[in-house]
This record gives structure tokens, C-alpha cells and sequence, in this order.
């Protein structure tokens, strides 16, 4: 129990000093996101869509949050994230259009924590991941991804990823080099298993009111 709450102390102090208190709010209009949007629907609105190389399923992106998507187009924009496709879309979009495509991508309906956690989480999970990540995978903020139900592949790359440099995070980079790859399965396994789950984009013919 210490050692959990020493980790929420420690995951919360970082996120403080790099964000501030307050968190980016999405503020995106998601009618002309989906205009500028259907071109990800390409990858993102097909069930068990695979990136080529290295080969893994693109992450689900409906019930996530707007913030955290925005955040990590701008993260592909500034190059924070290496992958050659999502450099080219997030460099071709303002601020304002990478908030509406966020809002459009992620739904009108972001998944709340309520069900209780799956299965027993691996120790690596509660002692390094629950503070932002929470036992059933919801964000605890905005800011954090919610992972609850993400292909199980994608994870285990994105957190290698972080782990190797090619994505730059702060946060991240200080709990990744305590995962070993056995690690990093167990992890990936067990918030793939969370419910409710993220899903994949649907090709949505109704529009909704800006948030």
C-alpha cells in the first residue's frame, strides 16, 4: 500500500510541475472535424486495422479523450512521436483543427470509470500505472489516455516506444526503464482485458453540437 501511494504522490507531482493544475480543455467542433477527419478513418474506422511496420493493430480512438488525442497530434506534429504517417496528418493541421478532429475521432460519449477491475493487476500496474492510468484503465484526467479495452499489441509497442525514445514524454520516461518486455505483456494484457472499452471510430453519418 505505501509504495502506491508513494507513486500517486510522485505521478502527480510530475504532472503539476509539467502541465500546471489545469488541463487542456477540448473545445473542438466536431462537424468540420469530421470533415477534416475522414481521411483517418482510413486506418482508425476499420476493425483490426494493422500498422504495416513494425505490425500492430492502430489504436481505437472512440471513447478516448479529446484532450489527450489533441495533445498527441501535436505530439506527431512536433516530431515528440515517431511515426512517419501521423507526422504528415499532424503537420498539416493547426491548433484549432486538431481540435476539432480530436473531438470528432473520440465521440460524443468518453468512457467513465464504473466497472470494477478485471483480473488481478500485475504489481507493475499498481505500483507504477494506477496513478494516471487508474485499475480499470479510465485516465484519471483528461490529459492521461484511457488504455481500458486498447488492442493489446499497440499498447505493448507504445510503451516500448517510450522506452526506447521514440516517444518523449516526461512522465512516461520515468517509469519505463523499470519495465522489463515480460513486464510490458503483462501490463499490455492486462488493460486490454478492462471494460468498458474503447472501440474503433465508426463511419458516423450524424453530426452533434460542438462541445
Amino acid at each position: 500500500m505505501p509504495s502506491v501511494i508513494h507513486s500517486w504522490v510522485r505521478c502527480l507531482g510530475l504532472a503539476l510541475a509539467l502541465f500546471g493544475a489545469c488541463s487542456v480543455q477540448a473545445a473542438g467542433d466536431a462537424e468540420h472535424g469530421k470533415v477534416l477527419g475522414y481521411t483517418c478513418l482510413g486506418c482508425h474506422g476499420i476493425d483490426n486495422y494493422k500498422n504495416v511496420y513494425p505490425t500492430y493493430n492502430v489504436p481505437e480512438l472512440s471513447g478516448q479523450h479529446p484532450e489527450y488525442l489533441m495533445a498527441a497530434l501535436k505530439e506527431y506534429r512536433s516530431k515528440e512521436r515517431a511515426h512517419a504517417t501521423m507526422a504528415a496528418q499532424g503537420g498539416s493541421l493547426s491548433d484549432d483543427q486538431i481540435a476539432d478532429v480530436a473531438t470528432y475521432l473520440a465521440g460524443p460519449d468518453t468512457l467513465k470509470a464504473g466497472d470494477a477491475p478485471i483480473g488481478k493487476a500485475p504489481d507493475k500496474v499498481a505500483s507504477l500505472c494506477v496513478a494516471c492510468h487508474g485499475l480499470n484503465g479510465i485516465g484519471v484526467t483528461a490529459d492521461y489516455p484511457t488504455l481500458a479495452g486498447q488492442h493489446e499489441d499497440y499498447l505493448a509497442q507504445a510503451l516500448k516506444e517510450y522506452r526506447k525514445g521514440d516517444r518523449k514524454n516526461a512522465v512516461m520516461a520515468t517509469f519505463v526503464t523499470q519495465l522489463t518486455d515480460a513486464d510490458i505483456k503483462e501490463i499490455a494484457a492486462y488493460y486490454a482485458a478492462q471494460r468498458p472499452a474503447l472501440s474503433t471510430v465508426t463511419r458516423r453519418t450524424w453530426l452533434y453540437s460542438s462541445r
